[in-house]
């Protein structure tokens, strides 16, 4: 019997935990249900600084997932920031901002496939060079609200995908509607990547890599796909379509 491809998956964290009120990582069952249901072994990422951690980490795994979570710092994308916009940023993560950066340096280091969601989606542009929108509502000319947490399991608006990328194989459609519980969202595109799905006011919804030689698997969404596998084979096709690459990545490494 094959091996399932391993998954390495990057949590939140939390300053005090459920057991001893310690610094505790904190992951959705939905992340780990979801590479579970599309043939993969998920394994938390330990939420470690140490480089010589994190390099071996990622070398004993098969792919990366990077979750959702809290704001990315704008220190790292941002510089004088208005109080305005400073104001609508949420609780930080500082710490997981400096291990996900390095997690990113070696998922390209040793070419290993990459799934983003949300948080994701946002950290890899920022460390690849990219910027954020702060706030949507306050900066966005007629936004739709993408902010939509008394729906996170429901599709709220349509994304349209560009045709011939790798989303729309996955996808198997040039359009579908997603759930939206963000109020972040990429602004300046980093170099290396592409935009290949909006929503219907211009947020990227998605990106992938420009030069897809870069590596076996890159795609970034900003929705949550793990939500909504039960809901449409969409869904699913994103989480089978990333544990595949995986495998395929492992049978050429052996």
């Amino acid at each position: 019997m094959k091996r399932s491809p391993v998954i390495l998956i990057t949590p939140g964290t939390e300053r005090k935990g459920a057991e001893f009120a310690d610094a505790s990582v904190s992951l959705s069952n939905c992340y780990t249900d979801a590479v579970i249901a599309g043939g993969g072994l998920p394994q938390i990422f330990p939420a470690t600084r140490s480089r010589a951690i994190i390099a071996k980490a990622v070398r004993r795994c098969d792919g990366v997932l990077m979750t959702g979570g809290e704001d990315i710092d704008p220190k790292l994308y941002a510089r004088d920031l208005p109080d305005e916009l400073a104001k609508t940023v949420g609780p930080l993560e500082p710490e997981r901002d400096g291990w996900e950066k390095e997690v990113i340096e070696e998922v390209f280091a040793q070419r290993k496939p990459l799934f983003g969601i949300c948080r994701g989606h946002q950290m890899l542009n920022v460390a690849l060079g990219g910027t954020l929108v702060v706030d949507i509502a306050t900066q966005l000319p007629n936004p739709l609200n993408h902010q939509r947490m008394d729906r996170k399991n429901e599709p709220v608006h349509d994304v349209k995908v560009v045709p011939d990328t790798l989303l729309a194989k996955l996808a198997g459609r040039r359009s579908f509607g997603v759930n939206s519980t963000h109020h972040q969202a990429i602004g300046e595109l980093a170099p290396q990547l592409r935009a290949v799905a909006q929503s219907p006011d211009g947020v990227i919804e998605a990106m992938e890599l420009k030069d897809a030689g870069q590596g076996p698997f890159l795609l970034t969404v900003q929705f949550h796909p793990e939500r909504l596998i039960d809901r449409s084979a969409v869904f699913r096709q994103l989480f089978s379509g990333f544990v595949e690459a995986c495998a395929c990545w492992r049978e050429k490494d052996l």
